[in-house]
């Protein structure tokens, strides 16, 4: 029995330590790394945009619509959208990126696709491609979501027909508690279980185009870190809109 007692206590003690995590950034747990956003970056797109979170930049360039090849690759009621996803060799705060395609960044190129598709509209592009190209120099977690974000900043700079825009975000379950954007240290955490949850919203309707999981989570630690994920995306989509705003506005004067 006292075996058991001095095993409950030390359980106790472990969970209280884990729920009371403390950023070692000193952020608070709804806390962003700080960002930046620009569009136009890049004159020979057709558009451009760069998102920095923390250390992480991505850097996103659309090209397009224009005629899709080989021909058989054609809708002839629609265009269609490609992304290309890629990290720099030595981007990361790991080992050095091995150049050209690879499982992890076909399976990004994917997901990005996904998550973008459902706000634009080429139906107007019959059988058209709208190529977006995404490159990362420089990564610390939450590279996806950075492309993803720069990736619907610079589908709008190009002025492809968007119903909204998407903003994406990672939020991490650490112990008992959720925290937005996770930095690299985080995420390598030893002494905590760690989940990263990769997500992105369309701004008006709340729409998930994004949900990924690395980790383990109970269900109302889902719905914990959806709920603040919204809310970062909404300062997230304040950003983007402002970014858009300060390149047009000088445009016209």
């Amino acid at each position: 029995m006292a075996i058991t007692n001095r095993w409950t206590i030390r359980m106790k003690t472990q969970v209280n330590i884990m729920s009371k995590y403390q950023r070692t950034d000193g952020r608070d747990a709804d806390g962003i790394r700080p960002m930046e956003a620009k569009v136009g970056v890049i004159p020979q797109a057709d558009g451009s945009a760069m998102f920095k979170i923390g250390n992480t930049i991505a850097y996103a360039a659309v090209y397009g619509p224009r005629e899709l090849y080989p021909r058989f690759l054609q809708n002839p009621e629609t265009g269609i959208l490609r992304c290309n996803y890629n990290m720099m060799p030595f981007s990361g705060a790991g080992d050095r990126v091995r150049p050209g395609a690879n499982r992890r960044s076909k399976e990004i190129s994917m997901v990005t696709e996904n998550a973008l598709r459902p706000v634009i509209d080429l139906h107007d592009c019959p059988n058209a491609v709208v190529d977006v190209f995404i490159e990362l120099p420089q990564t610390d977690a939450g590279s996806r979501c950075a492309g993803i974000t720069a990736a619907a900043m610079a589908l709008a700079d190009a002025g492809i027909a968007m119903r909204d825009m998407v903003s994406a975000i990672a939020v991490g379950r650490i112990g008992d508690g959720s925290y937005v954007d996770l930095s690299y240290e985080e995420e390598a955490l030893e002494d905590y279980p760690v989940a990263d949850i990769p997500m992105a919203f369309v701004n008006r309707t709340g729409e998930v185009t994004l949900l990924q999981m690395d980790g383990e989570v109970q269900t109302e630690g889902i719905m914990d870190a959806l709920a603040k994920g919204r809310e970062a995306c909404k300062r997230i989509h304040a950003l983007q809109t402002q970014a858009l705003k300060n390149k047009f506005q000088g445009d016209t004067q």
